[in-house]
């Protein structure tokens, strides 16, 4: 019993010690810890810790896109639930930063989480975002984003993939507010075979994909002339659309035009030559299945290899 009880003693008094560190030294120890880790098991030790584990040092970078990428896609992404938890993740570390977080990486948010980045909800937002990536947020629409376009200045980076209520209106807003702007992407689902998708994604969200490529292509082209690197996997975009991107972005150095079925290679030539500074183009050749496009509609695959000029088109 003796032995017993000074066991107990000394697990409660080596446990007192860990509470009772200074802030700063807290602080420094939570800040090698992933957000995860903090957020299950730290924040429930006690009291100081859940309070350190709010300090706003340690929201500069709110990133969940490795536990997105680390898993198969899963159709309770798209659901209701998990976006209201990834809703409530995010207002909480918007009112943690205090203004200090500068990256948001995450997916299946809404606006009514986003609209808290952008500081209707909070009184700082986040001023100093340079980072905004929300792919395959099905409720995020024009009204968020031009309120981050509005409050976020600093923006660098913003992917905006498979967000299908997000319009050209958008893009504007961003390109004229944001000057900093250097990567955008905003690539579609494959909507040419969608098969991928079906029994993940909501059937009535992959028929809604934005059908206005050039409207979009045009206001990056026309408010977006500083950008680097430009993502738009399987838009529906036609050589209008990309000679406006051509003559406005010359600093482009990536372009990713892949599934865009409605660009030839002429038009990537074209294209090029505007582009002096362009390092990489990936093309529009992708493999289009049978079940897609019959043979019976286009006469030959040979139609397939001689516009874009490849060979990857099989029977």
């Amino acid at each position: 019993m003796e032995n017993g009880r000074e066991g107990g003693e000394e697990e409660t008094r080596s446990n007192s010690d860990w509470a009772e560190l200074t802030h700063e030294c807290l602080t420094n120890i939570l800040s090698r810890l992933s957000l995860e880790e903090r957020w299950k098991g730290t924040m429930l030790v006690c009291k100081s810790w859940l309070h350190t584990c709010k300090d706003p040092s340690l929201f500069s970078v709110f990133d969940l896109e490795s536990r997105f990428e680390s898993g198969t896609e899963s159709s309770l992404w798209w659901s209701a639930g998990f976006e209201r938890k990834v809703d409530n993740m995010l207002r909480s570390v918007v009112e943690w930063s205090a203004g200090a977080l500068k990256e948001i990486r995450i997916r299946h948010c809404s606006d009514r989480s986003l609209a808290s980045a952008a500081g209707r909800y909070l009184f700082w937002g986040c001023p100093n975002l340079q980072v905004l990536s929300i792919k395959s947020c099905q409720h995020v629409t024009d009204a968020s984003i031009i309120k981050i376009a509005s409050n976020c200045p600093m923006l660098k980076e913003l992917d905006i993939s498979y967000c299908y209520e997000i319009s050209h209106e958008s893009l504007e807003l961003i390109g004229r507010m944001c000057p900093n702007l250097r990567i955008l992407k905003r690539n579609l689902l494959n909507w040419i075979d969608p098969s991928q998708h079906l029994g993940v994604v909501p059937n009535d969200y992959l028929n809604a994909c934005p059908q206005d490529g050039n409207a979009e292509a045009a206001a990056i082209g026309k408010f977006m002339p500083q950008l680097e690197h430009l993502e738009l996997r399987f838009s529906k975009l036609s050589a209008h659309g990309l000679s406006s991107i051509s003559e406005g972005c010359p600093n482009l150095e990536y372009l990713d035009l892949f599934g865009c079925s409605n660009l030839t290679s002429r038009d990537m030539a074209n294209a090029s030559e505007n582009l002096k500074n362009l390092k990489k183009l990936v093309k529009p050749n992708f493999y289009i299945p049978r079940s897609v496009f019959h043979t019976e509609r286009y006469g030959h695959w040979r139609l397939y290899d001689e516009r874009f000029q490849t060979d990857v088109f099989r029977i």
